[in-house]
């Protein structure tokens, strides 16, 4: 923890913050972020073939997002995004880090988990982490009093479809060994299947484990599933349980995870000050078929720029403070929960530029309410800007993307390339994307065209723009 935090935190414990005698205890915070869950992947946005009764009771209870935005359309971007409440392209973040790579989230960059540490809180992550596996960067580096999990995806593995054909030392060339964390230790080093069958379970489990050990004082829990991401895995109880097949038998071993943290919370006494949110990284992996989700009615999916990649269904809970089964329109996204979670927790922002907004008058459903947002941007791989959304309006820039054809039991299908050109979309008229207005439209064209000349100037456009504001990755 940097100096000032440590300072203020030791201040904060010495005036009765985090205690239970507090007069008015800070609220807690608790963020389920699934990995590569689609638009119409739970009960309260359109599942089909199997249910989601404890997320549909967290939507009856709170309030549904149907337009927040994952901080890209894939892993680490979007990881990085919620912990620094930044576009990933300003942390120096353009594409997701492999077993090999050496880089990881700058600890120069302060953590939601450190933001809050200035007020006191107890902080646990658990889950798949994806912002660098060297110890500097892991998250005991970052802000995390505990973390158990995997450093990257699951399917880094040497089991990946792609060189299960090989003898095993020809794929270890490619993927080494997926290891488990607990803090900075490696307790398992080789995961297999039938670890991972069990890993929900275990996260799950470490969940209400550090609820019960912090519920006297305030905390903020991170649960980053590595599911429904591919390869697909859930517990014995929950296997065959579905009409949908291993991906329905997924998601119902999730929405089972979010009833027992929200029994766990009503344990303690402690569920009216509990504020939950329950998101997705990107949409769904589209290039896997029967083993995906659905982005419906949204366009595309995961790695690229329509809805599809970057919408993703959001559900925020807090008993007494959300209205109950309410619903918000306006655009909002990952970034936001840094500084939205430090407003209500009376904690300091970072010194360093942030692009997330404060949307606590969103979730509280105050009187005209608006984004905060004047401009959203969705930068990609290689930081390329994408697309720039304002209001009901997005511009895309001219692009290649993947289009998915097939894929079955966790083989993936063949990927189609196409193009799209500069394209406007009115997406209060055509959430699908189907239609470009930019020639009825070359005012609103103009318009989203300066905020993207703005954003450029101080992130760039690319390798070679890389603007008077990005800042560099950890090394």
């Amino acid at each position: 923890m940097r100096p000032i935090a440590l300072l203020l935190a030791s201040f904060s414990l010495l005036v009765g913050i985090g205690t239970a005698d507090s007069a008015e205890r800070a609220p807690n915070f608790v963020v389920i972020f699934c990995d590569d869950m689609g638009y119409a992947d739970i009960g309260p946005f359109g599942a089909e073939g199997y249910e989601t009764p404890h997320l549909d009771q967290f939507a009856r209870e709170g309030m549904k997002f149907t337009d927040f935005y994952a901080g890209r359309a894939f892993c680490t971007p979007s990881r990085a995004a919620l912990m620094t409440g930044c576009i990933p392209t300003r942390v120096g973040i353009g594409g997701n880090f492999g077993p090999k790579s050496k880089a990881g989230l700058n600890p120069a960059e302060m953590t939601v988990a450190e933001v809050l540490k200035q007020r006191g809180y107890a902080t646990g992550c658990f889950g798949k982490w994806h912002l660098g596996h060297e110890a500097q960067f892991l998250p005991p580096s970052q802000g995390f009093d505990e973390y158990f999990g995997i450093p990257y995806s699951n399917d880094m593995w040497p089991f990946h479809p792609n060189v299960r054909h090989l003898p095993m030392a020809e794929r270890l060339k490619r993927w080494p060994h997926l290891p488990l964390y607990e803090g900075l230790k490696i307790i398992n080093p080789q995961v297999m299947a039938k670890d991972q069958v069990t890993l929900t379970k275990r996260l799950t489990e470490r969940t209400v484990k550090f609820i019960e050990k912090n519920h006297e004082r305030p905390f903020f829990v991170y649960l980053p599933s590595p599911q429904p991401h591919v390869p697909l895995f859930a517990s014995t109880k929950f296997q065959g349980a579905t009409k949908r097949g291993l991906f329905g038998d997924v998601l119902s071993e999730i929405d089972w995870a979010v009833g027992q943290i929200l029994a766990a919370l009503k344990k303690h006494d402690i569920d009216e000050n509990t504020c939950i949110v329950f998101t997705s990284d990107n949409g769904p992996w589209l290039l896997y078929g029967d083993h995906a989700g659905s982005a419906k009615p949204l366009r595309e999916g995961k790695g690229t720029f329509f809805e599809g990649g970057v919408r993703v269904p959001c559900l925020m809970r807090w008993p007494g403070r959300i209205p109950a089964g309410s619903e918000c329109g306006e655009v909002a996204g990952v970034m936001d929960l840094l500084p939205t979670f430090a407003q209500f927790a009376d904690a300091p922002l970072p010194e360093r530029k942030i692009d997330g907004k404060d949307i606590s008058a969103l979730m509280l459903a105050k009187p005209n309410a608006k984004s905060p947002h004047e401009a959203f941007f969705h930068y990609g791989g290689g930081n390329r800007l994408r697309a720039v959304r304002s209001g009901k309006w997005k511009l895309m820039f001219p692009q290649t993307y993947s289009s998915p054809i097939g894929g079955e039991g966790g083989i993936p299908g063949k990927a189609q390339r196409r193009m799209i050109g500069l394209s406007l979309f009115n997406l209060e008229e055509d959430i699908g994307e189907t239609t470009d207005v930019a020639d009825r439209h070359p005012d609103v064209v103009a318009r989203l065209q300066k905020y993207a000349a703005n954003i450029r100037r101080e992130l760039g456009d690319g390798a070679n723009n890389v603007g008077s504001e990005r800042r560099p990755l950890g090394r």
